[in-house]
């Protein structure tokens, strides 16, 4: 299961990750958000560093990041944003996007 980012814990999960981090902003009531969450679930359960952020329960956050359309990904570094990626995206290019950052 991939960590639960709120605004609570933004600062220690995220901008204090060591490494960077592919976060996946989404909500229950989005169709192409469930299809994704079972990939960012299995890459969490093999090691890679990703969060899920719940639109509906972190607007503040979806809002820093100005986040329009979901599933958006981003993948954080050092506290910033590196790569974004909207829409339902397979694993590899997932994958790819931490490599990259």
């Amino acid at each position: 299961m991939a960590k639960q980012i709120t605004k609570q814990n933004f600062e220690q999960e995220v901008v204090n990750a060591g490494s960077p981090i592919l976060l996946d902003f989404w909500a229950t009531w989005c169709g192409p958000c469930q299809r994704q969450g079972p990939i960012i679930d299995q890459m969490a359960a093999d090691g890679l560093n990703v969060g899920k952020v719940n639109v509906d329960e972190q607007p503040e956050l979806a809002q820093h990041f100005r986040v329009m359309s979901i599933p958006t990904l981003v993948v954080v570094k050092n506290g910033k944003e590196v790569q974004r990626a909207v829409g339902l995206h397979a694993r590899e290019q997932l994958e790819e996007m931490l490599r990259n950052a």
